[in-house]
């Protein structure tokens, strides 16, 4: 069973997304007066930081990538043995 790549950038605008959704619940019930202001920017700022996650990881992953692939790559390629007929 393959496992699931981790996105923590999803993570970061699923939390962002949730704030909203309880804001706008305390909002419309009455318990929490708040300006329109607050939700664009918790909206603008979350999906930034969401953005700025995932360039994040991505970098760590591509960096991880390349140093797993020039570990691996030590041995000289099978076309230089000499075992293959040339034509």
């Amino acid at each position: 069973m393959p496992s699931r790549e981790f996105r923590p950038g999803r993570g970061v605008a699923g939390l962002v997304m949730l704030t909203l959704a309880g804001g706008y619940a305390a909002d419309a019930a009455g318990l929490w007066e708040a300006p329109w202001a607050f939700f664009a920017a918790v909206f603008a700022g979350g999906l930034w930081l969401a953005a700025v996650v995932t360039w994040v990881a991505y970098r760590i992953r591509r960096r991880r990538v390349a140093r797993k692939a020039s570990t691996e790559n030590v041995a000289a390629p099978p076309s230089s043995s000499g075992s293959q007929a040339m034509r």
